[in-house]
């Protein structure tokens, strides 16, 4: 049985572990944070509960993927044996940069490592190891467990056999995949980087409310989301950083909003923080 190891217990991190132990792999999740761990494994056994009564998975094979899943706040310890590590911490260069260094230290010569961004440079990133042939970005989507993409990215140096086993991994884990190079944004975050930016200055300028925007995109261009109800989910500030990476390579049609910065500014960043553009302590 494949080893796969997590770095980061968050929204995204908790997600990666569930598919990674759904689909047949010996998954460790790790996190600096007891507390963290704690949360992500209250809330995939509130996952696997909810497969079970929805008829996604039988409880014979959650029980299976729960007892494949261990947690970890020993990094070392928890990636010494893996045969892939994903990493999935936020996107600020200089917190991956301290990850990709200890993965390189710990993780044996053989692993694979993959980093789950919507928009740094996977080039970069195997910069701060001395494997690059072996270092590949995996863009997964939120909800990881709900959304069939995996978009995967090669850096400059990733190797063929680094991008098929990456690949393998996603589709083993039941993920629909596309291949792509490098480029600032890759496919899908210039995208809905720059409908949910554009939707802000809309906002903004008082064309419409929250509701009357999502409602015209979800209807109009048949969205499954609206893009401040997609905003809400990702968080607020994660937008408003891959806006700012994406001004700062691609230029001024990727300048954040003013509205955006100020709802960050102001803490609002979605449904994590309980109110963005919309308002969630009431439900």
């Amino acid at each position: 049985m494949k080893k796969l190891a997590v770095i980061g217990s968050g929204v995204m991190g908790r997600g990666i572990a569930y598919v990674s132990a759904v689909g047949g792999f010996q998954t460790t999740l790790f996190d600096v944070e007891q507390r963290q761990l704690d949360s992500a494994q209250g809330e995939l056994v509130s996952i696997f509960q909810k497969g079970i009564d929805r008829g996604k998975i039988s409880k014979e094979d959650s029980d299976s993927a729960q007892g494949r899943l261990t947690y970890s706040t020993d990094m070392a310890q928890a990636v010494k044996e893996a045969d892939l590590v994903i990493e999935a911490v936020p996107e600020k260069a200089e917190i991956k940069k301290a990850v990709f260094e200890k993965l390189d230290e710990y993780a044996g010569g053989s692993c694979y490592f993959a980093t789950n961004t919507s928009t740094m440079s996977p080039t970069e990133i195997a910069s701060f190891t001395n494997r690059p042939e072996r270092v590949i970005a995996m863009h997964f989507f939120n909800p990881v467990h709900k959304m069939p993409l995996v978009e995967i990215v090669r850096g400059l140096e990733t190797s063929d056999e680094t991008a098929d086993y990456v690949e393998a991994a996603a589709k083993q884990m039941g993920k629909e995949t596309v291949v792509i190079n490098e480029f600032p944004g890759f496919v899908t975050s210039r995208i809905s980087a720059l409908v949910g930016n554009e939707a802000f200055y809309m906002l903004q300028e008082g064309l419409g409310t929250p509701e009357e925007i999502d409602k015209a995109i979800k209807l109009g261009l048949n969205y499954p989301m609206g893009p401040f109800e997609l905003g809400d989910l990702v968080g607020l500030d994660a937008r408003l950083n891959n806006l700012k990476y994406l001004h700062e390579k691609l230029g001024e049609k990727y300048r954040p909003a003013p509205l955006l910065e100020k709802y960050v500014k102001a803490g609002r960043l979605g449904r994590k923080s309980g109110r963005g553009v919309y308002d969630y302590t009431k439900q």
